[in-house]
């Protein structure tokens, strides 16, 4: 067996992780038939998706961060403002978020990732279901990942 030296490095370098997110790429686009057909097609990029619920005076109620890729919609960020709270602006953002990825942008299917004092109930009644639990993650906390097929 032979034996190398390899130099270790740490520290932020944008070069170095493009570089290694274009290899990953082309590694996994080698392994996999499905990321392969998809190269060259729309559904290859990340596109974002974003709803915003403005109050009366314009000012931000809530929002809904996401992007679609492949035939998924992924919620990155769902926030509503406390004081529109239990109003229905949460699921109100949600199911335009998931009609527009379904509509516009030929989703099948949605993921989200939430804590267990964040949202986890909210999304089951949005017909999403726990496909993931992580617990202590981060330490004292449990992490959900939920999915949804769209209509």
């Amino acid at each position: 067996m032979v034996s190398r030296m390899f130099r270790m490095e740490t520290g932020v370098d944008k070069e170095f992780s493009q570089l290694l997110r274009s290899r990953l790429r082309e590694a996994n686009t080698a392994a996999s038939s499905v990321l392969r057909s998809l190269r060259g097609t729309p559904g290859e990029r990340e596109v974002p998706l974003h709803v915003w619920a403005l109050d009366e005076r314009d000012d931000l109620a809530g929002g809904l961060v996401g992007h679609t890729w492949t035939s998924w919609l992924h919620v990155t960020y769902l926030w509503v403002d406390e004081r529109h709270q239990g109003l229905g602006v949460g699921g109100r953002l949600l199911a335009e978020a998931e009609r527009l990825a379904a509509a516009e942008r030929g989703c099948h299917n949605s993921r989200v990732e939430t804590w267990d004092f964040q949202a986890p109930e909210f999304y089951k009644k949005q017909g999403y279901e726990v496909v993931c639990v992580i617990p202590d993650y981060p330490p004292g906390i449990t992490e959900y990942t939920l999915t949804k097929r769209l209509g």
